[in-house]
């Protein structure tokens, strides 16, 4: 991505409360886990999950609050000024309306994101400069990659943008301050509200896979183990 002074514009910036600190690390722990989307999905009930185009491209699994930011389809711009609301530990998730042709993200925009210990990001459409990207570590995720930019280098319009309002990425409707946590299977999005409820039951889930394996391990059949657990 041609890199060029950010000029700062009056983008809207709809912030709310942001969680507490140990919910958020409560969906950190997970990523030591096998399978965390998965566990995550199950708390949900199959809620919240985004589409399988949207995959990993870069980087390790994360966890972050919800940065929203919405483009417009047919003339997406670059999402440089996201960086202006951006803080440490959000996930910036971009809405570029499923466009697979036309890249909205880049290298220089992840390593100024990195800098600002943005936790990752996930766009729905398409990125480029990966190798840039996978040197950095910066975690990514994306439903295509492509060369061809935006026309910001050339037109030098960073607008029409919205930051932090509901937008629909892969599939799934995202608020500014959600949970999104992103491995390599896929990324799920837990609802703020619905935070402390989502991690009791994904420890839970979690902590009964781990004993099921154990049984396994023991040589326990499927019988046995559903006596014991109700269900896989």
């Amino acid at each position: 991505m041609v890199f060029r002074r950010l000029a700062l514009r009056n983008v809207e910036k709809k912030v709310g409360h942001r969680l507490l600190p140990e919910l958020v690390e409560g969906f950190q722990k997970l990523l030591s886990i096998y399978s965390p989307s998965c566990v995550v999905a199950d708390a949900m009930e199959r809620a919240g999950v985004m589409v399988s185009a949207i995959k990993p491209v870069s980087g390790k699994r994360f966890v972050g609050l919800a940065l929203t930011v919405q483009l417009y389809p047919g003339d997406l711009v670059d999402c440089l000024d996201a960086l202006a609301a951006a803080q440490a530990g959000d996930a910036i998730v971009v809405d570029a309306r499923g466009e697979t042709e036309t890249s909205v993200w880049g290298g220089l925009m992840a390593g100024l994101c990195q800098q600002k210990g943005v936790a990752g990001a996930v766009v729905d459409g398409a990125v480029r400069d990966i190798d840039e990207i996978r040197d950095l570590g910066f975690p990514l995720w994306a439903r295509a990659v492509v060369p061809r930019s935006t026309h910001s280098p050339y037109s030098k319009r960073l607008g029409p943008i919205k930051i932090n309002v509901p937008i629909t990425c892969g599939g799934v409707l995202v608020y500014p301050g959600d949970i999104v946590l992103a491995d390599e299977i896929g990324v799920v999005v837990v609802p703020r509200q619905d935070a402390e409820r989502v991690l009791k039951k994904a420890e839970q889930l979690a902590e009964n896979e781990e004993k099921i394996r154990k049984r396994i391990r023991e040589g326990k059949c499927l019988e046995e183990i559903l006596e014991e657990f109700g269900r896989l």
